[in-house]
């Protein structure tokens, strides 16, 4: 099995200890990962501000970048959201490259979960953990079920922390609210979108998580330049990290 490593650009630039550890957690499983050099921006920004013409192009580049390998595989669920879905819009439906790369991106703990079905870890985390589950993950990818629909709750992120040793996934009052990040609504919104951070991250201290994680570094993010401005006692991690075992 071959993977396909894909870094979403604002992971690579800022937050480069998360992406390396999607990386290392892969290869401590034994997988043969390549980070292809040619890979950039999968177009999510631009596709959020409206610059059609510039999504087509780096759209053939990421198909033509990755429609080599068994796997692509990404720390971001809102990127592959913005292949496995929004590309269609770019791509012939008999498209052979792009139905191949369609039907083989997962985000991290979904591959985890649902290819390679990981039962195991050997590696410890002893801190109260809060799980931000991300609209995109919940939403297209199916990383867990909604709050407001009548099912039975489920979360492959949680199945896949709860291998951790010693950790300790607290309760929330909301599963799966909004952080209010939204691509570029948080800069047209400024106001709503970090009321609705704060509201998020008001959840995780009342509950008293030492550390908030989720598989979207874009909502971590968010959530983090309002931690540090208002200097709250809680710390902001990839969950590719602590499946990895950093020490915080």
């Amino acid at each position: 099995m071959k993977i396909g490593l894909f870094i979403p650009c604002f992971m690579n630039e800022l937050y480069p200890e998360a992406s390396m550890a999607t990386y290392k957690l892969l290869k401590k499983l034994n997988y043969d990962v390549v980070y292809p050099m040619s890979q950039t921006c999968c177009g999510q920004p631009m596709a959020n501000s409206g610059c059609s013409k510039d999504i087509k192009t780096l759209a053939q580049n990421f198909v033509n970048t990755f429609k080599e390998f068994d796997y692509v595989v990404a720390p971001s669920g809102s990127c592959v959201t913005m292949v496995k879905e929004h590309y269609a819009e770019l791509f012939d439906a008999d498209d052979k490259d792009y139905n191949k790369i369609k039907t083989s991106i997962y985000e991290i703990t979904e591959f985890l979960h649902d290819i390679v079905k990981l039962d195991k870890l050997d590696v410890s985390f002893p801190h109260k953990v809060g799980l931000h589950n991300s609209c995109h993950g919940h939403r297209a990818l199916g990383l867990g079920t909604p709050t407001e629909l009548n099912v039975p709750y489920s979360s492959k992120l949680f199945n896949i922390l709860s291998l951790v040793k010693d950790i300790e996934i607290v309760k929330l009052n909301r599963d799966d609210e909004c952080c209010g990040f939204g691509g570029t609504f948080c800069v047209t919104e400024d106001a709503l979108s970090s009321a609705m951070g704060k509201d998020r991250i008001a959840d995780h201290l009342k509950h008293e998580a030492r550390v908030m994680t989720g598989a979207d570094m874009s909502c971590l993010m968010h959530m983090q330049g309002l931690i540090n401005r208002d200097k709250n006692p809680i710390e902001v991690m990839h969950i590719s990290e602590i499946l990895l075992g950093k020490e915080i």
